[in-house]
């Protein structure tokens, strides 16, 4: 357990008898949605935006790939920031900055200024996330209505990317692609004006100098991965698919090897050190990766072979979301007495369970049978775990470590996501070009082999959530009292 205070750390002070409470909890509630859903919520308009802007499908490919490689890559700067600047400030100038780049983004002209847009979005939300669950935890310090407020926040980090598919359909239908950009403007002035009067200062005390050799590291090692894994859609044995991510390996190795030097580390090695924590962490990257990555084929399927409109494509996928939010009202009321083990153990064979149903999606395409039995397991699975994910990552953690480890919990699960997403998509494209190769004179050969792609990438997301079930057996065993209590953080302001 974390219980070491730094010296020079002020006394702290209980937030535990904030009036308004449960109204911050929705301010905090509607930043995180608009957080999440971005990362999905372009998906349904894709196919537009690639008519409208010209994008090549690698190029379409990375408007999803750059927020979330953006976001997870600079989230755990954006956590010292929160620390050591002030969460309340560093709230508020992400919700800011992330409403300028929506509009940015809505207003491009060409492909390369979305991307730029997309990826000042991930860069910004990689300040405004880490601030929000700081300061849900410091709003929330003990007791039961503690496992509530993160149980709706869990939800929503869960269903959030369901919600940006249905969200984007109506928009993209009835509107324009573009609104699924500047639906962010009005939702961030609604939050700031709400947050201003509501969120109270706080900041971490004692050492507060900034790690810019790991940030460097981190950042240049993360996107030499996902960049690496991205080039194997042209050929595994490829020199620049080996090239980068052998390079990306190497300098993440560095990053961990600063970490354990520096005095000021940007990701101090006590907060993984924690067997918990660790494999929260390793939850959280297993489900980014078979969420983002396994879902975005799904929005294809949908388009390309079954020729649903947006709206409805948005429609097919609302299963998942009802039943990500049933499970977690559901698991809520149960969870202070089963404890964390058990949903973290059986949600990623449930989630597994899903996307390996989705992986037998045919031509013909029968949606009931299909898909919608995949969509309601896998909205099951991601309940159990996204519910007690965020409270078990941050169980028995230090205040001055608070926005750090707040931030490690969302760039485990946007890192993988993005690993996810250019992984499947080069299994998606090797799955295919097998296809046409055995099968190209036959009638219906290029659906048929789109078909063959996703089945493909679904069936490894179902094998990389299935992944998390023995971590979360093995190393999921917090103490109850880290569960219901965290240390009060100290107040500024």
């Amino acid at each position: 357990m974390d219980r070491t205070t730094p010296a020079g750390s002020p006394p702290a002070v209980d937030h535990s008898a904030h009036p308004h409470r449960w109204l911050l909890l929705s301010v905090l509630a509607l930043a995180q949605l608009m957080v999440v859903l971005d990362g999905t919520i372009v998906n349904i308009a894709l196919p537009d935006a690639q008519l409208d802007l010209g994008m090549s499908d690698g190029d379409r490919t990375w408007v999803v790939t750059i927020y979330a490689l953006a976001f997870g890559s600079l989230l755990l700067l954006g956590g010292r920031i929160a620390d050591y600047w002030g969460r309340k400030r560093t709230f508020m100038v992400g919700m800011f900055g992330f409403a300028l780049a929506s509009a940015l983004g809505g207003f491009a002209s060409s492909t390369e200024m979305l991307l730029a847009a997309r990826g000042l979005q991930g860069a910004f939300a990689a300040l405004l996330a880490p601030a929000s669950l700081a300061i849900l935890t410091i709003t929330f310090p003990s007791g039961k209505d503690r496992i509530k407020a993160f149980a709706v926040y869990g939800a929503i980090g869960g269903g959030g990317a369901a919600i940006g598919l249905l969200l984007g359909g109506v928009l993209t239908q009835y509107a324009s692609w573009t609104w699924c950009l500047l639906v962010n403007v009005p939702i961030a002035v609604v939050a700031m004006a709400a947050g201003l009067p509501l969120i109270r200062e706080s900041k971490a005390h004692g050492n507060t100098r900034y790690d810019l050799p790991g940030a460097i590291l981190v950042v240049a090692g993360l996107a030499s991965l996902v960049y690496g894994f991205a080039q194997a859609e042209n050929g595994w044995a490829r020199v620049e698919t080996i090239g980068f991510l052998a390079a990306g390996a190497v300098v993440l190795a560095a990053f961990v090897f600063v970490e354990s030097k520096v005095s000021n580390p940007l990701l101090p090695l006590r907060v993984l050190a924690n067997r918990v924590r660790g494999g929260a962490f390793l939850i959280s990257a297993l489900t980014g990766a078979a969420l983002l990555g396994g879902i975005l084929f799904l929005v294809f399927y949908f388009q390309i072979v079954l020729g649903y409109s947006p709206l409805k494509s948005g429609l097919a996928s609302l299963p998942m979301t009802l039943a990500i939010t049933a499970g977690a009202g559901v698991l809520s009321k149960f969870l202070p007495r089963t404890g964390v083990r058990l949903p973290m153990t059986v949600g990623p064979v449930v989630g597994a369970v899903g996307l390996f149903w989705l992986s037998f999606i045919t031509v013909e395409g029968n949606y009931a049978l299909e898909v919608l039995p995949g969509l309601i397991l896998l909205g099951f699975g991601l309940a159990m775990i996204f519910v007690p994910l965020q409270n078990v990552a941050l169980a028995g953690i230090d205040e001055h470590d608070a926005g750090v480890a707040s931030a490690a919990v969302s760039a485990t699960q946007q890192i993988g996501g993005s690993i996810g997403t250019a992984l499947f998509t080069a299994i998606y494209t090797a799955a295919m070009t097998a296809y046409l190769s055995s099968n190209e004179v036959l009638p219906g050969a290029q659906a048929g082999a789109l078909v063959s792609g996703y089945s493909s990438a679904f069936m490894w997301a179902g094998a990389a959530i299935l992944l998390a079930a023995p971590i979360g057996f093995f190393m999921i065993r917090p103490a109850k009292e880290d569960l219901l209590k965290v240390p009060a953080v100290a107040h500024a302001g």
